[in-house]
């Protein structure tokens, strides 16, 4: 197992972005693997890991996530290509289709999350990487376009084969993730509860023939090493109240459906009702103190331990270190890295990780 990272530019162009860069430099020594681009409605997660790649040379960089259905197919596989040949083969393609709120609200483009339009972007991707010309015909996607002027292209770079890893939550979503992708980014994972999530990455990865050990997991968590562990986790529920209650729309949140699917139904249904009604500090009162200690890495170094033992038993991966706080100091916090990192490096050292299958 091992640690990631994950950045999220704030609004300040030079403070925010220096330390962002030194934050990433000084993660790849102390043994981060991987670096991954956050992309909401601020900045978009391309730009940066162009810079990051002259400024590394070992750490893998990801797109985490791309919000897909804002560029045409072949404009993803371009960029690909590009990260990839500038990183010298360190890139991760991470998709996802972001929610209606952003979509249509941000970008004025119908929210369109069928799995396969997904599964087509994945496919005309793999096409143009792998140099074949690009010749495709799918519900969503029909290329060269019919009744056009346009003829079937080949891109002209050598053909590589760039990971992509799919951040999606839903179960048919997990099924496509374990056919097609070679990762997967979950934003809350519940070690106890691997079934609700592992169990549909199996029955996609057994459709293609290949086994889940295939797939590489990587999860967010939070890290606060703490003897005031209900003062912790009180200070993280407004995160979580916030990702239920609003991030997305009252048909659809991801978050919140993950949330249900992991055994919290009533606490969500309590945690929306009370949002919607704007009563937010009780939200986040709500949000149950397992939600938060379960799926992080929150309390005395003895639990914490105990967390990354259970993420690694689980079949985690990576734990992606989250930023987390008001500022940049305390969003990129090189300590709390470093200790990040000493630790996973010790539990992993302990056992070999367990068959995911």
């Amino acid at each position: 197992m091992e640690v990631a990272m994950v950045i999220r530019m704030g609004h300040d162009p030079i403070e925010d972005w220096e330390r962002v860069v030194s934050y990433v430099v000084e993660g790849e020594r102390m043994g981060a693997g991987t670096v991954w681009s956050a992309e909401a409605w601020v900045h978009d997660c391309v730009s940066p890991l162009g810079y990051l790649a002259a400024k590394t040379s070992r750490i893998r960089l990801g797109t985490g996530i791309m919000q897909a259905g804002t560029r045409s197919p072949a404009l993803v596989a371009m960029t690909a290509l590009t990260l990839s040949q500038i990183s010298n083969g360190r890139f991760i393609l991470g998709l996802g289709t972001s929610g209606p709120q952003v979509i249509e609200g941000w970008h004025g483009i119908p929210f369109q999350p069928s799995l396969s339009r997904l599964r087509e972007i994945i496919e005309i991707v793999r096409l143009v990487t792998s140099g074949e010309r690009l010749e495709y015909q799918g519900k969503s996607y029909r290329l060269p376009l019919p009744g056009g002027q346009g003829k079937a292209l080949r891109s002209p770079l050598p053909p590589s084969r760039i990971p992509i890893y799919l951040g999606s939550m839903g179960p048919k979503s997990l099924e496509l993730i374990g056919e097609l992708a070679d990762g997967w980014i979950c934003p809350q994972f519940i070690p106890e509860r691997k079934d609700v999530y592992l169990k549909h990455l199996a029955t996609g990865a057994k459709r293609a023939g290949r086994s889940l050990g295939e797939i590489d997991i990587h999860v967010n968590v939070i890290m606060e090493i703490t003897d005031e562990v209900e003062k912790a986790v009180a200070r993280h529920k407004p995160h979580y109240a916030f990702y239920i209650g609003a991030m997305g729309s009252e048909k659809t949140n991801f978050y919140a459906e993950a949330y249900r699917r992991a055994g919290f139904e009533d606490a969500v249904e309590r945690v929306q009702s009370l949002w919607r009604q704007r009563r937010r500090e009780e939200a986040a009162a709500a949000v149950p103190d397992e939600l938060v200690l379960r799926q992080n890495l929150i309390g005395t170094e003895r639990m914490v331990r105990g967390r990354i033992r259970a993420f690694r038993d689980a079949g985690v991966n990576a734990l992606r270190l989250a930023p987390e706080g008001g500022t940049p100091a305390s969003s990129y916090d090189l300590d709390r890295l470093g200790w990040l990192v000493s630790l996973v490096k010790e539990v992993s050292a302990e056992t070999s990780q367990p068959s995911k299958a």
